[in-house]
């Protein structure tokens, strides 16, 4: 099962597309459970959770009847579980467990100490029913050991719960995938035949296995054009763009392109800055660009589609307009002089 990462981009015309390839969505926040509502997406294809469950959140989320709702912590149980003996519901719940990656902080880590009388605690929650457990281990990940340590964080856990009854139908293995471009068709069979193996050696026994791809599916389907706007000592460019609107914190894998010198090898070492008042605004270094470096010219930065809209902050330069191009067909789906903002509310 494929549940598409709302908060790697969360423009509804992208949505729609995700929508109409039949797959889930996968929620962490009360704007966008409402967006996908709103587009049309199932219920039943619906998981929501995250590190903060507001109670307008849980409310919604039970009222909806989504397919379930992953909690971060044990404290979440109880808040749950209130909330659907209102409605009369009981509510399936995923567990995220710590995929003890060094200094991973979020996800619940069971410790027999700590956590022998969980089978006691969810006895007395009668509205909630645990169906799956969920690791998520990390961003851009492009080697199988980090899949496999993944799976036995999930190994661990599924042994440590069956020791109190605890029976789990679904794993979910998060996200995690690279941009597609850097991640080929065959390499992601080649990793989802060896998780199976995996989890086959392991023994572990599941009803379904769920991702959470985002970056995978839409990081290399946006780009930036960007404009040489100052051409400094040292083969420095700075670009009409930087890291309000394309942060670092998204963690893509940037290429650029003169697009106005094309059929111009890209071998020389540039240094890519942005606009930002700040030293601190750089985009790349030493990344293998033209020769001749022309103010004016026109910069494709790409691999780009995936959380840098979600990351973007408010500092006070106008926003880019947002095309959406269908083979040679292009709709302007955003404009900052007519939508303002494209924050969800």
């Amino acid at each position: 099962q494929c549940f598409y990462s709302f908060k790697a981009n969360f423009l509804p015309e992208i949505c729609k597309i995700v929508l109409s390839e039949g797959i889930g969505a996968e929620i962490i926040g009360l704007p966008e459970l409402k967006l996908a509502l709103k587009l049309g997406f199932p219920t039943n294809k619906i998981i929501v959770g995250g590190p903060y469950l507001s109670k307008e959140l849980i409310e919604s989320s039970v009222k909806n009847r989504v397919k379930e709702i992953i909690i971060y912590d044990l404290t979440d149980l109880k808040k749950i579980n209130l909330i659907a003996k209102k409605f009369n519901y009981v509510q399936d719940v995923c567990i995220r467990v710590n995929s003890q990656k060094y200094k991973s902080r979020l996800g619940i880590q069971f410790d027999e100490n700590k956590n022998s009388h969980i089978k006691e605690i969810l006895n007395k929650y009668q509205n909630i029913k645990i169906k799956s457990i969920l690791s998520h281990y990390s961003t851009q990940m492009n080697d199988f050991r980090q899949f496999r340590a993944n799976i036995k964080a999930i190994a661990y856990n599924l042994k440590f719960l069956s020791k109190f009854g605890i029976r789990i139908d679904n794993i979910n293995l998060g996200g995690g995938f690279p941009e597609a471009t850097v991640m080929p068709q065959d390499q992601l069979r080649n990793i989802a035949r060896k998780i199976k193996l995996e989890l086959k050696q392991l023994e572990i026994n599941y009803k379904n296995i769920c991702f959470e791809p985002g970056r995978y599916f839409i990081g290399d389907a946006g780009l930036f054009i960007s404009k040489i706007v100052k051409v400094s000592d040292n083969r420095w460019i700075f670009l009409n763009i930087g890291n309000h609107i394309c942060p670092k914190f998204a963690r893509c894998s940037l290429r650029f392109y003169n697009v106005s010198q094309i059929d111009e090898p890209h071998k020389y070492k540039t240094s890519i800055a942005g606009i930002l008042p700040t030293d601190q605004d750089v985009l790349a270094k030493n990344y293998f660009f033209t020769e001749n470096l022309t103010k004016g010219d026109l910069v494709l930065v790409t691999n780009t589609g995936a959380y840098c809209l979600t990351f973007s902050n408010r500092f006070p330069y106008l926003l880019p307009k947002i095309l959406l191009v269908n083979d040679i067909v292009y709709t302007q789906i955003f404009d900052p002089k007519i939508n303002g903002d494209f924050s969800l509310n």
